[in-house]
């Protein structure tokens, strides 16, 4: 789309939305400008390693959001932290199939059950880390890591 100099015509022969390509633009032009302000090279090296740059951008993200957090449940389903409210990943979803054990998500939307959308996934510590004022330690054990009891059986007495 660079090379074709912002062509509407490449968007059309790629199937591809003008105006979200336009929106992506901009908002890739306001992140540049935010870099040069704080004076933060964006080549370099340092800068671009691909898991730090993913983490952090992912721990902005949470700091934003970190209300609208939610864990995976044994279930399939998840929890949200502080109200217990049972919600779903949508369907269409990048994440559907192999769902994170923490997301944090922008919004809910109700269809025929209550759905998640635009989530990211988050790690627990972050959120202690972000706001320790909001999260009590027990909200945020990670019970993948914890040994799970045994489920008791039913058992008849007999004489």
């Amino acid at each position: 789309w660079v090379e074709s100099e912002y062509s509407a015509q490449w968007c059309n022969d790629n199937f591809v939305q003008i105006r979200t390509m336009r929106r992506v633009r901009d908002i890739r032009d306001q992140l540049e400008d935010l870099l040069m302000k704080v004076e933060i090279d964006p080549n370099d090296p340092e800068n671009n390693a691909e898991d730090n740059t993913n983490t952090n951008v992912r721990k902005a993200i949470a700091s934003g959001f970190f209300y609208n957090s939610a864990k995976l449940q044994n279930s399939g389903l998840y929890k949200t932290v502080k109200n217990a409210h049972s919600v779903m990943i949508h369907p269409s979803s990048s994440v559907f199939k192999e769902p994170p054990s923490w997301v944090v998500y922008h919004e809910l939307v109700y269809t025929s059950k209550e759905y998640m959308r635009n989530i990211i996934e988050v790690q627990p510590e972050w959120l202690m880390e972000i706001a320790p004022y909001y999260f009590k330690s027990y909200e945020l054990q990670d019970d993948s890591k914890t040994k799970k009891p045994k489920t008791v059986g039913t058992s008849e007495m007999r004489i």
